[in-house]
């Protein structure tokens, strides 16, 4: 089974140069910028090292003069970069501030190898968890709440906004918008070890209906069994196994039994978009390889593989995860 590029995070153009929110915009200025004064610099520097080698002894004389020396290679550098200083500062100042009253805040904890979702209230209180994917309304910021439950990770969804480090002991904030409705894709950004290329996450924006009726179903617990339904037998079977094999130790499944806390919570897991943290889409046969291969999959994640369920046993944990909506 191979893994996948989290969805928006490849292809062309480029993630950071096709902005999808007010936050991005100037994330891409910068890196235009950024992108021609390099090649300025570079066509220069080819120029200069031209007449340095091939050039008339006059022309040689004017590269090699003090003027251009403190010029090119000290007011210019200072000027241009001081400029993109004060510019990203004053972008991130915007961006970073705390939350003000009536803004919608989401925390994200950053853990190996994946993303702890959390919905606040305006008091900063915890009203329902998820993981690996984030739901936001179109047409408002939200206000991410970054923090990191071991190591340095940074969450970035270049579409909608720039990259912002997650520190242990420590809480960042940043606002990203997505203008239209869709799903944006990203990566956690700064090397975390092990599995680090794997860490993709989802950010599906709705409009704001559709995102008060997504939330209004998350808040609830998981779905009970229809008896009547035909893969009932199935399910009730993935349910039994899910149980015996001690998943609920790590996993929270809100209305059973399973309460774990150590991975993510699964109550709704088969909403979700994608398995894995963004690497694999999300779909029973994915799931039935996930659980029984994940250290083949993403070597050194924290789930260990379960290589001793049997095919049918696989089967049936799978469709009941796929059956939890």
């Amino acid at each position: 089974m191979t893994t996948e590029p989290t969805p928006g995070t490849a292809g062309w153009p480029p993630p950071v140069l096709d902005p999808a929110g007010p936050f991005a915009g100037p994330i891409e200025v910068v890196a235009w910028v950024l992108f021609v004064m390099a090649a300025v610099v570079m066509t220069v520097v080819l120029i200069a090292l031209g007449i340095a080698l091939f050039g008339p002894r006059r022309w040689k004389r004017r590269v090699s003069g003090e003027r251009l020396v403190w010029i090119g290679g000290l007011a210019f550098p200072i000027v241009v970069l001081t400029g993109l200083l004060i510019y990203g500062l004053t972008t991130t100042a915007r961006v970073a501030e705390a939350p003000r009253p009536g803004e919608m805040r989401v925390r994200v904890t950053g853990e190996m190898w994946w993303w702890r979702v959390a919905y606040l209230d305006d008091q900063g209180r915890e009203i329902l968890q998820d993981a690996n994917e984030v739901h936001i309304p179109a047409g408002q910021p939200v206000v991410f709440e970054l923090e990191s439950a071991d190591v340095i990770h940074s969450f970035w969804v270049p579409r909608l906004g720039g990259k912002t480090d997650m520190i242990p002991g420590r809480r960042n904030f940043m606002r990203l918008q997505a203008d239209q409705p869709g799903t944006y894709g990203g990566q956690c950004a700064e090397y975390c070890g092990g599995p680090h290329a794997l860490m993709g996450l989802v950010v599906v924006a709705h409009t704001p209906q559709d995102f008060a009726a997504w939330r209004a179903r998350q808040a609830g617990p998981a779905v009970a069994l229809d008896a009547a339904a035909p893969t009932a037998a199935m399910i009730a079977r993935g349910r039994d196994v899910f149980a015996a094999s001690g998943c609920g130790a790590c996993h929270t499944i809100r209305g059973t039994e399973a309460n774990g806390l150590a991975g993510p919570d699964l109550t709704h897991v088969g909403s979700r978009q994608t398995i894995g943290a963004g690497i694999l889409p999300n779909n029973q046969g994915t799931l039935a390889g996930w659980i029984s291969d994940s250290q083949g999959i993403k070597p050194g994640n924290r789930m260990p593989s379960y290589p001793v369920l049997t095919g049918q046993d696989l089967r049936a944990v799978s469709a009941y995860l796929d059956s939890l909506k």
